[in-house]
C-alpha cells in the first residue's frame, strides 16, 4: 500500500441501504474516487455494448454479473486511478471470490483494502425504499418517502427535479431476489474481512448528513 494515504474502501450493504447516494457524497467531499460496478454496467446498457447486453440478461432476474466479467472490468478501472488517490468500492466485492481477486489486483498496483463499511438497515425500511424510488434527473442522486429530498421535488445535492423511477431490477419479486441474493453471497464477504478486523457497522437510518458523519468517522 503506499505510503501517505489510508487504505481504499469498501461500501457495503443491501439493496436500498442507500450506498450510491452516500459514496457520491462522500468522494465528492474527499476527493475519492467511486469505483461502483452498477453504475459501470447500466453505462454498458444505455450504450447497448455486449457487455450490457450480457449484463442485462443477469441484472434484471436480481442476479449478480459473473465474477470474471466484473474482476476484468475492475482490473481495467483500478490501473487507471493514480495509487495516491483514495478509491472507495461500491457495489463490488459481492462474492468472496471477487474479494479474493481484488486483494491480488491491489496488491499489484501497490494498493490495499483499509476499512470496509457496512451500511445497515432494516429489512422493512428497505423494501419500503425500493418500492418507493425517486432520482435526480441530472445528477442521479437517489431518494425515496423514507428519505426524501429537503424541498419537495428539488435535489438536495445539485438542485436538479427529482422524479419517480420505476428500474426494472426495483420490481417486488425482483427485490426479494435480490436481497436473497445478497444474503446468500454478500454476507460471506462481510465475514471475509470481519476476520481481518476490517469492518466498521454503520447505522444507515437517519437524515444523510448523520449517516454521512457515521462513515467519516468510519472510514478513518
Amino acid at each position: 500500500m503506499s505510503h501517505g494515504r489510508p487504505g481504499d474502501l469498501i461500501l457495503m450493504g443491501p439493496p436500498g441501504v442507500g450506498k450510491g447516494t452516500q459514496a457520491r457524497l462522500l468522494v465528492d467531499r474527499n476527493g475519492w474516487v467511486q469505483l461502483a460496478t452498477g453504475d459501470i454496467f447500466r453505462d454498458h446498457l444505455r450504450r447497448k455494448t455486449p457487455l450490457g447486453e450480457l449484463a442485462a440478461s443477469y441484472m434484471y432476474k436480481g442476479s449478480y454479473v459473473p465474477d470474471d466479467v466484473t474482476v476484468g472490468m475492475v482490473r481495467e478501472r483500478i490501473a487507471e486511478i493514480p495509487r495516491e488517490t483514495r478509491v472507495m468500492f461500491d457495489g463490488f466485492p459481492r462474492t468472496v471470490a471477487q474479494a479474493e481477486a481484488l486483494d491480488e489486483i491491489l496488491a499489484k498496483q501497490g494498493r490495499a483494502i483499509g476499512r470496509v463499511i457496512l451500511l445497515d438497515v432494516p429489512r422493512d425500511e428497505l423494501l419500503d425504499r425500493l418500492a418507493s424510488r425517486a432520482t435526480c434527473s441530472i445528477c442521479q442522486a437517489v431518494y425515496s418517502t423514507g428519505h426524501p429530498p429537503k424541498a419537495p421535488g428539488i435535489c438536495d445535492r445539485c438542485g436538479g427535479a427529482v422524479v419517480a423511477t420505476a428500474r426494472p431490477d426495483d420490481s417486488p419479486d425482483v427485490v426479494r431476489k435480490r436481497l436473497e441474493v445478497y444474503s446468500d453471497q454478500t454476507e460471506p464477504v462481510v465475514r471475509f474481512y470481519d476476520a481481518r478486523g476490517l469492518v466498521r457497522r454503520v447505522d444507515g437510518v437517519g437524515d444523510v448528513e448523520d449517516v454521512i458523519k457515521r462513515l467519516l468517522e468510519a472510514a478513518a
